[in-house]
């Protein structure tokens, strides 16, 4: 019986230690198992953050959309786009603001297949929201599915490129061609039309009404001309070529008079006064002359011409404000209206929009002209009008656009 004991005692001793064995080898490998579940969560936690640096680093906003239909990562270009919300959990439609871009999502979807369109947007739809001040805007959005074995939280991924610039830019020559088109047009055409009268049989004969048609034909041959001229500077200022301006110190009431001079007879004849007695004398302007006489003859004919009744007063001023240099050039005539100010300086834009009304003439160019000139020499311009009382063009230098030799 001792021996039967015995043996039970050694038996339980040693299924107790296979056991204890057992579940220490169990716990070893269970922290084993542990372990590299860590280090592998590791591993992922750091390429994830290596690939969120990558593509925190995209200027383009990124966002990746997740199997139930929310936003589970949106880069640091997409969260700059998108300040006024939080982002993640929400689904497409309530981030985007058009419904183009909601059905390029669900294309995409539904070929399992990369869907890339350009949207054009109305100031308000902007995904910029309040922030968008700059009109009509455009932008590109790239959605494609995502392979699983890849992203396996994610189904697909959206990308927003902002394309205002370029589409601005792409209006804008569009505009010019046909906006210059159009300006070239009307005084050949007239010019056309009184040749082909001189032509006819006896026409010529008839000196005084040859040297009125021919008469006709000079202005609108200057009218093409000074146009060209004009295309010629704004393609020059345009270019970078006002990077290699002619910079030199000049007197700036001497300029002013030069200017003055040009436009006499149109100053005589409209009965205009231009008062220049808070011009400060002696003040010396460093930039280029050439340029700065076209600024002060657009703006102060641009006034004429605006204003063609008589007594038109025209005021320019020059003084040193705070350390900048302010310009400005103002009349009393019939004013420009709200609705048109912000667009004044854009090539061949008119406040009266009948191009047709000969009792103004213009190239539309010169308030372009004008800006360009001025954003050349490091400075800025505005306008503001005041109908039936002023209408006032700004311009403020910085202090080294002033020679205090």
């Amino acid at each position: 019986m001792n021996l039967l004991n015995v043996t039970t005692t050694i038996l339980a001793a040693i299924a107790a230690f296979f056991f204890f064995r057992w579940r220490q080898e169990r716990k070893n490998h269970q922290k084993e198992r542990n372990r590299i579940k860590l280090m592998q969560e590791q591993e992922l936690d750091i390429e994830r953050k290596k690939h969120e640096l990558l593509l925190d680093g995209l200027s383009d906003a990124l966002f990746l959309v997740g199997h139930d239909g929310g936003i589970c990562y949106a880069n640091t270009a997409a969260k700059k786009l998108f300040t006024d919300r939080p982002l993640i959990g929400l689904a497409p439609q309530e981030v985007f603001p058009d419904v183009r871009f909601i059905e390029s999502i669900r294309k995409s979807e539904l070929k399992n297949t990369a869907v890339v369109k350009r949207i054009v947007l109305p100031q308000q739809l902007s995904p910029l929201g309040a922030r968008e001040n700059r009109g009509a805007n455009a932008w590109l959005m790239d959605v494609a599915p995502l392979p699983v074995e890849s992203y396996p939280q994610a189904k697909f991924r959206i990308l927003l490129r902002d394309l205002t610039a370029e589409y601005q830019s792409e209006q804008v020559r569009k505009d010019f061609v046909a906006n210059a088109s159009h300006e070239l047009r009307t005084p050949l055409a007239i010019i056309q039309g009184y040749l082909e009268n001189l032509l006819e049989d006896g026409a010529l004969t008839d000196k005084s009404q040859a040297s009125r048609f021919l008469s006709i034909m000079s202005k609108h041959t200057d009218r093409v001309s000074r146009i060209v001229e004009d295309m010629l500077v704004i393609s020059r200022l345009e270019s970078g070529e006002a990077a290699a301006l002619s910079i030199e110190p000049f007197e700036f009431l001497s300029c002013v008079l030069d200017v003055l001079e040009r436009l006499e007879h149109l100053i005589v004849s409209q009965e205009a006064h231009v008062n220049i007695d808070h011009v400060t004398a002696g003040l010396m302007l460093v930039g280029d002359r050439f340029y700065w006489t076209q600024v002060l003859f657009n703006l102060i004919e641009n006034a004429l011409k605006q204003n063609p009744r008589h007594g038109l007063l025209v005021t320019v001023t020059a003084e040193i404000k705070d350390g900048a240099t302010r310009i400005a050039v103002s009349d009393n005539g019939i004013g420009i209206p709200s609705q048109h100010l912000p667009f004044v300086f854009k090539r061949f834009y008119r406040v009266d929009q009948n191009h047709t009304n000969s009792t103004i003439k213009g190239t539309g160019l010169g308030l372009s002209i004008v800006k360009r000139a001025v954003e050349a020499h490091g400075g800025e311009i505005s306008v503001s009008s005041v109908p039936g009382q002023e209408t006032k063009f700004e311009i403020v230098l910085p202090d080294g656009a002033r020679d205090e030799a």
